[in-house]
């Protein structure tokens, strides 16, 4: 047994002489100490814990402690976990190009990519998903289900269904695909003469596609007013299509982005290396909570070069790089390596976490930066919109039908009963009435806010003594018949913002993620607001010249 620690102890000083060039004596000294008091540690584990341990588990949960405690995006990944990992974290999906929801205790598919395996295979939304490769899918979670349909491209995964259309079971082998999901889902005019391009994530050519959208956009009309670049819900990806985006409104040879780390010699510097497409044409950037990354390099530096004005919430605040480095036994650490720098100098690195999502830290406690035009713009925390917007939030009501499927089930008998819908553009819904006769026969339900304060203050009242108690039983009773009528005007009372979460649903089934995120623009308050920018030139230009 010594013989193995031993062993492990060697393996760790041969380590240290090859780091040892690059730290201090006083680090090293610090890092053979504490090395030594963790081999000391599981050294009395292995031998005197009353139950026996696998040191696999034992050690995994240590290099998981170690690193989480920095943030979240350096991850240790095992053998096992490899494979699928790269799966994950590929720009292109690979799989059968579908999603799967639990309703009513049943499994089915859902969203559909246009092209995709699942697509091609003639499955949509609705369809119910019974087994994958002979194993029922009804006790299975959801992301366990979703692991068994992604795959190596090339791989075939039999599935079993019940076809909404027919009602009928069908055995169906589909071949696992690389599917290149769209990063440019839609590209249009808004408010007549103001162009919109919507970005989902900067995957491959992403800044060729919004380049090749644009000068479209420009051959359509003449006398377009300006565009606006939606970057809401993008989660990132590729450096090089950011500053590729980026070179499309700035100069050639401008620096965008630079990265700065421990090792010095590896700093970077990203210049722009192309001729511009357009540096003239007003420009609004969207971007919300969940615009990350990329996305925030893009926002940031077409803000801090004053060359767009940035519209919504303020972004979600990572500007890590991470890099992959093989430890042995085909294992390996995604470590942190450098931070994200943008013109004004500014990273857009959140500084402080919390359940893995960085921390909304005050304007007051961050440090101050000047663009170009000596604007002051704040570090420490993504990107903050020169115009600001509150979040939307959906009501209750609406969240509810959609989180209990009410409206993925209404969409499935539509589908049934249409074989298409003729245009976009001129599709209305206009059967509220049989809507809300279908929510009605699903014995939908569901609790306001002031519900659930109820439901806890009756659960309060039931710990009191009986007398208490039974005081309030009056007061409570007139509390929830007001309650259910303030709830029977919710039909009404929110029609609008309802038809409009109807008519996205509808349109994705017959027009996938292009005229969902069409439709959308209908009633984009968000997008009102960026159209407004542009048409209101002085705004505009006093936006980036304060």
């Amino acid at each position: 047994m010594l013989s193995k620690y031993i062993k492990i102890g060697v393996f760790i000083l041969i380590g240290l002489i090859g780091i040892s060039a690059t730290i201090n004596k006083d680090k090293l000294f610090e890092i053979s100490k504490n090395i030594e008091i963790f081999i000391n540690v599981y050294k009395e584990l292995n031998s005197n814990y009353v139950d026996d341990l696998d040191p696999a588990v034992l050690m995994r949960t240590g290099i998981d402690a170690m690193v989480s405690s920095l943030d979240p995006y350096t991850n240790y990944i095992s053998e096992s976990q490899v494979e699928r990992y790269k799966i994950s974290d590929d720009s292109k999906y690979q799989g059968i190009g579908a999603s799967v929801i639990n309703y009513n205790d049943k499994i089915y598919i859902q969203d559909p990519l246009e092209g995709g395996p699942a697509h091609a295979a003639g499955l949509r939304s609705g369809d119910q998903l019974m087994t994958v490769n002979g194993t029922e899918v009804k006790d299975l979670k959801i992301e366990d289900i979703d692991r068994n349909l992604r795959g190596i491209a090339g791989t075939p995964v039999r599935l079993t269904v019940r076809k909404m259309t027919t009602n009928k079971v069908e055995e169906l082998e589909l071949e696992r695909g690389e599917v290149n999901i769209p990063n440019v889902p839609y590209a249009g005019f808004v408010n007549g003469d103001i162009g919109y391009i919507n970005l989902t994530t900067f995957t491959d050519n992403a800044g060729v596609n919004i380049s090749k959208e644009l000068k479209k956009l420009k051959r359509e009309n003449p006398n377009i007013e300006g565009v606006i670049i939606d970057l809401r819900f993008n989660g990132g990806g590729l450096l090089r299509e950011a500053i590729a985006i980026c070179n499309i409104f700035v100069p050639k040879g401008e620096a965008v982005v630079s990265t700065k780390g421990k090792v010095k010699e590896e700093d970077r510097v990203f210049s722009t290396m192309a001729a511009p497409e357009d540096v003239d044409i007003p420009v609004t950037v969207l971007v919300n909570g969940r615009s990350a990354s990329a996305s925030e390099i893009v926002s940031g530096v077409l803000q801090d070069l004053d060359r767009a004005v940035i519209v919504g919430q303020r972004s979600f605040g990572k500007g890590l790089v991470q890099n992959f480095f093989e430890i042995g036994y085909n294992n390996r650490v995604k470590v942190t390596t450098s931070k994200y720098y943008i013109p004004s100098g500014r990273c857009i690195q959140g500084v402080e976490y919390k359940d893995g999502v960085p921390v909304d830290i005050a304007d007051d406690k961050r440090s101050v930066f000047k663009t170009k035009n000596k604007r002051p713009v704040l570090d420490g925390g993504g990107v903050t919109p020169d115009v600001k917007l509150p979040t939307p939030e959906k009501s209750p009501f609406v969240k509810s039908l959609i989180e209990q499927h009410i409206l993925f089930d209404y969409a499935n008998q539509y589908v049934l009963k249409n074989d298409s819908i003729r245009d976009i553009e001129s599709f209305v819904f206009s059967d509220y009435e049989g809507f809300k006769s279908f929510v009605k026969s699903k014995n939908f339900n569901y609790k306001t806010y002031g519900e659930k304060e109820y439901d806890q203050f009756k659960e309060s009242l039931g710990k009191e003594n009986e007398e208490v108690a039974k005081s309030f039983n009056n007061e409570m009773a007139v509390l929830k018949t007001k309650f259910e009528s303030i709830k029977a005007q919710d039909f009404a009372k929110y029609k609008n913002e309802l038809v409009n979460e109807i008519e996205k649903e509808l349109i994705a089934r017959y027009f996938f993620q292009k005229g969902k995120t069409q439709i959308n623009l209908r009633n984009d308050s968000e997008v009102a607001e960026a159209v407004k920018v542009i048409k209101d030139q002085d705004r505009y230009n006093k936006i980036l010249k304060n």
